[in-house]
């Protein structure tokens, strides 16, 4: 791989990754509803996005066939519901949690695979399925959630369902090949503008400027910018690099959340945290297990 290349994509996915970090900030600061949120996200990210494909020349003539259309607005259905979940989570259980518990997805794509693809998950990566969940309960504090309050429970609970629901949409978009990504994108968040429509609540729209300012940029930059800069690295870079990058992402989340609202973690959930960046880590990046004095396999060979 031509090294300026890769150095390029380095620079474009820590862009995407950062700017995803930024997104919890964002949704707070719009002061509007989960739903009004994702409505104007896909209705911004849709425009900006449409102007990119055609001046790019993606828009061409049979790109979809009626069984890829409909696996696309079945991935598109699942993607703006598990935004509207995690946006929830935001508010109930606070970005950093909320980013957290989001972050076992690649346990969820696992299950997934096995349950509609008939994979067979390796020892390490149901090893480090076991790291994730004992994180999990860490993060989820539940002989203690009645002093957390009623809605962080719930909000951990969104949080997850979000995860489910991005594994859905992976699992689905695996299936679609031959189909400019950002084409792609362009599909679901249009799917999702319709989807939402009568769930936007119109008489409670932002009196701010900043505040559609946040609604804008929601779509201009955290969808339309993010994906081009995302989907450019993964042409560009190995699976490795984008897995390893992709935990910028959280780490900008959980430091943004201290800094603006000053949202702490005790000292269980830091432990927890760190086990599920951990496992999603050793699954993404493919770490095996092995026992202490334990070879290689042929290492004896040497």
């Amino acid at each position: 791989m031509n090294s300026a290349s890769e150095r390029l994509g380095l620079a474009q996915m820590a862009a995407a990754m950062t700017l995803s970090g930024t997104l919890g900030v964002f949704v707070i600061e719009s002061g509007q509803s989960a739903w009004n949120v994702v409505f104007f996200r896909c209705v911004f990210g849709a425009l900006s996005l449409f102007l990119y494909c055609w001046a790019r020349g993606l828009l061409k003539p049979g790109l979809f066939t009626a069984r890829t259309l409909a696996l696309a607005l079945a991935a598109g259905a699942a993607l703006v519901l598990n935004w509207v979940l995690l946006f929830s989570a935001y508010r109930l259980a606070s970005i950093s949690l909320a980013t957290a518990v989001y972050n076992v997805q690649p346990f969820f794509l696992i299950g997934l695979g096995v349950l509609f693809l008939g994979e067979r998950p390796s020892r390490g990566k149901l090893a480090w399925s076991v790291v994730a969940f004992a994180g999990l309960l860490l993060v989820l504090r539940l002989s203690d959630t009645g002093a957390a309050g009623g809605g962080y429970l719930t909000g951990l609970m969104l949080g997850l369902g979000a995860a489910a629901l991005y594994g859905v949409t992976a699992i689905i978009v695996k299936r679609l090949t031959g189909i400019p990504p950002q084409v792609l994108a362009l599909v679901q968040v249009a799917l999702g503008a319709l989807m939402l429509l009568p769930m936007a609540d119109f008489n409670a729209l932002p009196a701010a400027p900043l505040q559609w300012g946040y609604l804008v940029a929601l779509g201009l930059i955290h969808t339309c910018l993010m994906y081009i800069l995302m989907y450019s690295a993964i042409q560009k870079l190995p699976t490795t690099s984008t897995a390893a990058l992709s935990f910028i992402y959280p780490a900008v989340a959980i430091m943004l959340d201290f800094a603006v609202y000053g949202h702490r973690m005790d000292a269980s959930q830091i432990v927890g945290v760190a086990m599920i960046f951990l496992a999603a880590a050793g699954v993404s990046l493919n770490w095996t297990w092995r026992l202490p004095g334990s070879t290689r396999p042929g290492a004896g060979a040497a």
